[in-house]
């Protein structure tokens, strides 16, 4: 295209179902590949349509009959204090190549920031130092860095694999066995069914609304991810889970720890379920993140992870006034690395 930008005659609407192939494309071309791969229309419907907690709000822009723009904002629920958090997660953003520059990625993003005001509380995402600075202008608030924790296993090959992310070309290494179960198979245990309804009251801060129906749908029914899982057990009865997987990190094997559930805090059942882990994955070294001031993060500390130097960064705009806790306030959430994976 002409490097001196006219301005641009389209249109933004709600995405349709015909769009799907389209949008699925843009999203391949102009984000390249997603976890599993090549991004696929399962993988698309998976996650914005079979969502339990709803289909993802998703906005296109069009020009002469070409989808140029996609927006979507992924439904979310969190409970504090009794009540429910109407919530959504800004996730994938897509401008096609010929029109980038021209405003279409603010213009679909406050166009989708008013059709939800009166739908959800708030928007929060997890932008990355690129993009940050684009939804702070757009009124987006920084809440903090959350912090990731790290276990090392192997010293060696994690300093020498941490010196070979920070090249270009970084040999991919295929994980290895996990000696545990498909969490899908573990969570259709009548056995943690029952560990799921025993869970403790609800804290007064921000945490995932954790039902059977999610932890399914997140861990489970995509079929595209391989999460496992761990227990433990005490007098025949489930105390604890722990869901994880195994991915690389260039030349280095990651076992990302994504959820420790269990019906109340419990130092010994937390720290068996960190070993349990441990002992199930043959990786260099285990990652994780652990609400402050916790007894997950207590007793994390305890089995040898550290706080690594990086986090992530945690981004709100509410969209509503009396939200409680104030979700602008880094104590306010509760969330786990299965929460802040980007897909």
């Amino acid at each position: 295209m002409n490097s001196e930008r006219t301005p641009l005659d389209y249109q933004i609407r709600p995405f349709r179902d015909e769009d799907e192939d389209q949008v699925v494309e843009l999203l391949q071309t102009t984000m390249g590949d997603g976890p599993t791969g090549r991004r696929t229309v399962d993988f698309f419907r998976w996650k914005h349509l079979e969502n339990p907690f709803g289909p993802s709000h998703m906005l296109v822009a069009e020009a002469d009959r070409l989808l140029i723009g996609f927006r979507a904002f992924m439904r979310w629920r969190f409970r504090a204090n009794g009540r429910v958090v109407r919530a959504v997660q800004a996730v994938d953003t897509a401008t096609h190549p010929d029109y980038q520059g021209m405003g279409i990625f603010s213009a679909l993003t406050r166009r989708a920031v008013e059709s939800l005001r009166d739908d959800v509380d708030m928007i929060y995402n997890t932008p990355n130092d690129k993009s940050l600075p684009g939804y702070l202008k757009m009124g987006w608030q920084t809440v903090g860095r959350l912090p990731v924790w790290v276990r090392v296993r192997r010293p060696i090959r994690l300093a020498k694999g941490l010196s070979s992310l920070r090249k270009e070309a970084t040999r991919q290494v295929e994980p290895t066995p996990v000696d545990a179960e498909p969490a899908t198979t573990v969570l259709a245990d009548d056995n943690v069914k029952d560990l799921l309804a025993r869970r403790g009251a609800e804290t007064g801060t921000l945490s995932t609304a954790r039902s059977h129906e999610y932890l399914t749908w997140r861990y489970g029914s995509s079929g595209l991810f391989d999460y496992r899982a761990v227990t433990d057990s005490q007098r025949g009865r489930v105390q604890g889970l722990a869901i994880f997987r195994i991915r690389p990190r260039g030349s280095l094997l990651e076992a990302a720890l994504t959820e420790v559930i269990m019906p109340r805090d419990d130092p010994r059942t937390i720290r068996r379920l960190l070993h349990g882990v441990t002992r199930a994955s043959n990786v260099d070294h285990l990652s994780g993140h652990f609400p402050q001031g916790s007894a997950l993060a207590r007793s994390a500390m305890g089995v040898g992870f550290v706080r690594a130097p990086i986090g992530i960064t945690l981004v709100v705009n509410p969209l509503g006034s009396d939200i409680n806790p104030d979700p602008t306030s880094l104590r306010s959430w509760s969330l786990s690395l299965g929460d802040l994976e980007v897909f």
